[in-house]
């Protein structure tokens, strides 16, 4: 039975002190979740008293599969859980505190989307943010599209009503050197210019202030509950077909559905392809095909820097 009530990008904390960022929606088994920090004495964050550092995907990984082994494919038991930290239940205080946050909130807030409806995940969440540390924000079901859009078009120094309070921190687009960073860190198979074309057109990261941020997409309570399940490997293959729906094209996996004979969607576990292409596009996926009941689906991202797998919009590239 589903008891807790969590999603996607929110945290928790277990009797351990270990920090968790809950990264799937089904709690069927357990959790989904990926541990992000320990207690350590010689720590750089501090929250309640405690000292803490954060782990990298694959430190985490092993820390918990040699402490605890029983927690299969990173599925935290609900009765470990502690204390949960809802994304949205922290805006209001984060935008107080910070006034970087506080411009994307009232951004937001003037292009009409309710408050309850945003949220802050990643190290602001629990609290544990550092000088320097990213932005990410949260927006919820079909919000979130108006909060593109409204973050693209400030970005592009759009006049708007909402300039009144010229004090406030700019939202601006990122620079060419960040672009070359981010590219580097992903390490994808599409070369630098390609994927620029599609990331411009994404709209979902920016600065405020001088620091990064990006836009992430979580479903809505209606949107839930989903059943996420695991599909049988049968083989790597290359396709091309028309995107039907984009609907859940910036979640997490993002979603297409598809045009094609064999295949009814595309399922994409790497951020550096979420948003790639919009419904009525013609891509070219490369990844694992997977056997789910009587579908087939295409798995985009089956390790975290996939090596020999990509999406590409065809119709983007000119290319159709």
């Amino acid at each position: 039975m589903h008891h807790i009530n969590i999603r996607l990008r929110d945290f928790f904390i277990t009797a351990d002190d270990w920090i968790f960022a809950v990264s799937g929606y089904d709690s069927t088994d357990g959790v989904q979740a990926v541990l992000r920090y320990i207690p350590d004495k010689s720590g750089d964050r501090e929250l309640d008293g405690v000292r803490y550092r954060k782990l990298d995907f694959d430190e985490a990984f092993r820390f918990v599969e040699e402490m605890r082994p029983s927690w299969k494919d990173l599925c935290v038991p609900e009765d470990e859980i502690l204390q949960v930290f809802r994304a949205d239940k922290r805006t209001q205080s984060l935008a107080k505190e910070d006034r970087r946050v506080a411009a994307i909130v009232n951004l937001l807030e003037a292009a009409g989307i309710p408050i309850e409806n945003m949220g802050v995940t990643g190290s602001m969440l629990p609290g544990l943010q550092i000088e320097g540390s990213d932005i990410d924000f949260v927006v919820y079901g079909k919000h979130w599209f108006t909060a593109r859009d409204a973050i693209m078009q400030k970005m592009r120094n759009v006049p708007s009503d909402v300039d009144h309070d010229l004090p406030q921190p700019r939202i601006t687009g990122i620079s060419d050197e960040l672009w070359h960073r981010i590219y580097t860190k992903r390490v994808p198979e599409i070369s630098f210019d390609e994927f620029m074309i599609h990331e411009l057109r994404k709209g979902n990261r920016g600065m405020v202030e001088g620091t990064y941020f990006d836009l992430l997409f979580v479903r809505d309570w209606d949107q839930l509950p989903v059943r996420q399940e695991r599909g049988a490997d049968l083989h790597r293959c290359t396709i091309t077909a028309r995107v039907t729906s984009a609907d859940l094209a910036f979640d997490n996996p993002a979603i297409y559905e598809i045009d094609h004979p064999v295949i009814s969607e595309i399922l994409c576990y790497t951020h550096t392809y979420a948003g790639q292409a919009l419904a009525g596009e013609m891509v070219e996926a490369r990844g694992m095909m997977e056997q789910v009941g009587d579908t087939r689906r295409l798995v985009v991202g089956t390790s975290r820097e996939p090596v020999g797998e990509w999406m590409r919009s065809l119709t983007l590239l000119g290319r159709e």
